[in-house]
């Protein structure tokens, strides 16, 4: 028993036996969490949870040091008494294994009846019978493993419950394991499950044993393949990226949130383009919607849209019913193969002119004109200032003329008398500055700027209380965090549209050479 006493009187008891687990917070507090006790009677509402307890390093009972002050000797106190521990040896320990969730490094036993997570604060015993399955899928083109042990009922950390612990592995890793077992037990009880010793790749030899313990079954890549001839496509859910594996029986989106979908639980699936909505989106990507029974709904964005035909037709294979985009009903043709077709005798996108055409009279109408401050977010100033500074490679071109905006804008106007006829001839030159040659070819994009027209839409309808200028910052933190394979699609956009304005440039300057045109009206735009 745990007493509590005030002054010398005792407040409170609680049962030792009863605790699940305990974790050190911090250098001054413990936690304790209680078992959930299911055999209490229906007029039973309310049940202990878990106590929090204040430990000061001035705590005379349980003196502690610098490197274990006093709330550290009560909690090893504790995990001494308490039902967390267990004087049963491992059957196999794995040190320094890497947890997405819970996050942190753990050393891992897997003893008899339970396995146990034992990180540097917190401290995890679970029950054999909670595991459900588990999942072995490797990353695509990545040189990781994710284990996933899938339980019911979920483990619990302060107010959070996770029924997924996502394990990450580097696939190559080898690991060479001796059971703590007799030949008798493994004769007995493990016959055909478990080998008295593993040599092999560590996820493997981890997944082995787990299941031969447990009992548990083992779920591993389906027949989907993607373009890269890997087990799952890059996609991302609620502003999370992840993969979203395919699997026989479901869908399985890793590593956070952890979200697996059974097949059985699904109303119908909608394939969605970006844009279909009227919205300036890259083409280059999909949205795959997942509406459940229950009216609950998952949406997994930015998935590339060389990945379409894979997963429609293993979608189709499954006899999943799928939402049109079109007025054909759920038929899964049509409308959706339409809106989402890819050419092969061209190799660009086939909505990347419209997407350019679209960038370039967004940009380039507003590159000679005047701020004005109360427009509107596209293409402003506030997003242009915040994608140059955040590695948004505007063109050279660009970051001179607004750097002689500032320089010209910077000096005092000079006050003069105005002469006959000069307010009338000014503002004809005003005019005529202003003034754009029709036919000088659009400037090309930046790679960030497709980024931003890609994304720009999205964050706003996901955070719509979000300023101009907090999207563009977040814009261009999220360009920051990418990868090179990431912002690849964006590069080779700005290549072709580069080598389109080099062209035109070339066919237009020398048709203005054969036809001089007006100086000043034409050669702002031809730079």
């Amino acid at each position: 028993m745990l007493s509590f006493n005030v002054g010398s009187k005792e407040a409170f008891e609680v049962s030792l036996a009863d605790v699940s687990q305990t974790q050190l917070q911090g250098k001054t507090d413990v936690v304790l969490e209680f078992h959930v006790d299911d055999t209490t009677g229906a007029n039973e509402k309310d049940s202990l949870m878990d106590l929090s307890f204040h430990v000061p390093t001035s705590n005379t009972q349980f003196v502690g040091d610098e490197e274990r002050p006093s709330a550290h000797i009560f909690w090893q106190k504790i995990l001494a008494i308490a039902d967390v521990g267990s004087s049963e040896e491992a059957v196999a320990t794995f040190e320094g294994i890497g947890i997405l969730t819970p996050r942190g490094r753990y050393v891992v036993e897997l003893h008899m009846s339970f396995l146990r997570l034992q990180g540097q604060a917190n401290d995890f015993k679970i029950q054999y019978s909670s595991i459900l399955r588990l999942f072995v899928l490797p990353k695509s083109n990545n040189p990781h493993t994710f284990l996933v042990i899938t339980l019911d009922p979920p483990i619990r950390k302060g107010q959070t419950l996770y029924p997924h612990i996502v394990i990450q592995f580097m696939t190559e890793s080898v690991a060479t394991t001796e059971l703590s077992l007799s030949e008798e037990v493994l004769a007995e009880k493990y016959k055909d499950r478990l080998q008295s010793s593993y040599n092999g790749l560590e996820h493997e030899v981890f997944s082995k044993i787990l299941r031969g313990l447990s009992g548990a079954k083992v779920t591993r890549p389906s027949t989907f393949r993607s373009c890269q001839d890997g087990y799952a496509v890059k996609s991302s859910l609620k502003a999370e990226d992840g993969l979203l594996y395919p699997l026989e029986k479901g869908f399985f989106f890793l590593p956070k949130p952890p979200t697996l979908i059974l097949h059985e639980e699904i109303d119908y699936v909608e394939f969605e383009r970006h844009g279909a909505g009227g919205a300036s989106m890259s083409s280059h990507y999909f949205d795959l919607l997942v509406k459940l029974k229950n009216d609950q709904e998952h949406l997994f964005r930015n998935i590339q849209r060389n990945e379409y035909h894979n997963l429609f037709n293993f979608v189709s294979a499954k006899n999943l019913k799928i939402m049109n985009l079109g007025e054909d009903g759920l038929d899964g043709s049509g409308a959706v193969a339409a809106a989402l077709q890819s050419t092969d005798d061209d190799p660009l996108d086939p909505y990347l002119n419209g997407i350019k055409n679209q960038a370039g009279d967004e940009e380039s109408d507003e590159e000679d004109e005047d701020f004005v401050a109360d427009k509107d977010d596209s293409g402003s100033p506030s997003d242009a200032s915040e994608e140059e500074g955040s590695d948004a490679s505007l063109s050279g071109g660009e970051k001179e003329k607004s750097s002689k905006k500032e320089v010209s804008s910077s000096k005092p106007p000079v006050k003069r008398k105005p002469k006959s006829g000069d307010v009338e001839g000014s503002e004809k030159k005003k005019a005529k500055k202003k003034k754009k040659d029709p036919n000088a070819p659009k400037r090309a994009i930046a790679p960030f700027m497709y980024f931003s027209k890609a994304e720009r839409v999205n964050l706003k309808n996901s955070n719509p209380e979000l300023s101009t200028t907090d999207i563009a910052k977040k814009l261009g933190e999220k360009w920051q965090k990418m990868s090179t394979e990431e912002r690849q699609p964006y590069v080779e956009q700005s290549l072709v549209d580069k080598k389109r304005y080099a062209e035109e440039t070339a066919v237009y300057r020398g048709a203005a050479t054969a036809a001089p045109v007006d100086v000043e009206s034409g050669d702002e735009s031809s730079d």
